[in-house]
């Protein structure tokens, strides 16, 4: 539960930065958040650690915790929470709400490819999930999704309309942590096009990668195609 508590406080907190509740770019000292939240101040401090690692925050010592100018000002739609790496579920615009359209949800023999990618064998069917991703009734991303059917049987199309991660989170006590994802960018084709409403000069953002499990298994294969103006990621470098 505290896990779950820690992503509230997380949210809330964001959620305040962006209203400019914090007009000094200072957080409330930790035993202030306590009393606020209610909750221990291990758990705000769990919330403040993993705030200062995505950037979010840094902590000058003697002097308290402070927001990340460069946080607000470079704002991406996409970031890391808690420790399912599910992507595509962190996507966020502040102020419009994120929405999920399923074009494709089918059953398939893997090709060579996602055999040598999921270590699957031929006979190892996997489920083929195609969905719009939207922020209101905007498209900004058309994701592919490939998972294997011996490691989660009984997806549905209730469960793909929403958040696959969190699904095998909640109720197959099974995390997604790992990952490796290429980003790139490539001329927009047809389906980008219609589905992006991209024009025909305008390139299209990739990201595609393989998510693996916290036992190491590899999970899922995806695609994920961008519009362009959505092309836009923030990281954190601690530099020893």
């Amino acid at each position: 539960m505290t896990q779950f508590v820690y992503k509230q406080i997380i949210d809330d907190l964001k959620m305040k930065i962006f209203a400019g509740k914090f007009a000094d770019m200072r957080l409330p000292d930790e035993r202030s958040l306590s009393e606020a939240y209610q909750v221990s101040r291990s758990t705000i401090k769990r919330a403040l650690t993993k705030m200062e690692s995505h950037g979010i925050v840094f902590k000058k010592r003697g002097s308290g915790t402070f927001i990340n100018p460069l946080y607000i000002k470079n704002d991406s739609i996409f970031s890391y929470e808690g420790s399912n790496l599910g992507v595509s579920d962190n996507f966020q615009m502040h102020g419009k709400k994120p929405a999920i359209k399923v074009l494709e949800f089918e059953v398939i023999r893997p090709t060579e490819e996602l055999q040598r990618d999921l270590f699957l064998q031929p006979h190892d069917f996997v489920y083929k999930i195609v969905r719009l991703r939207l922020f209101d009734d905007e498209p900004f991303m058309i994701e592919t999704g490939y998972i294997p059917i011996k490691i989660v049987q009984n997806l549905d199309t209730a469960i793909i309309e929403g958040s696959i991660f969190h699904y095998l989170e909640e109720s197959r006590n099974l995390a997604v942590t790992k990952s490796f994802l290429s980003v790139f960018a490539e001329p927009s084709q047809s389906g980008d096009h219609e589905l992006l409403h991209l024009q025909e000069n305008e390139p299209v953002g990739i990201m595609e990668g393989i998510f693996f499990l916290d036992n190491g298994t590899p999970f899922e294969f995806s695609h994920m195609r961008f519009h362009y103006k959505y092309m836009k990621f923030n990281t954190f470098v601690s530099v020893h």
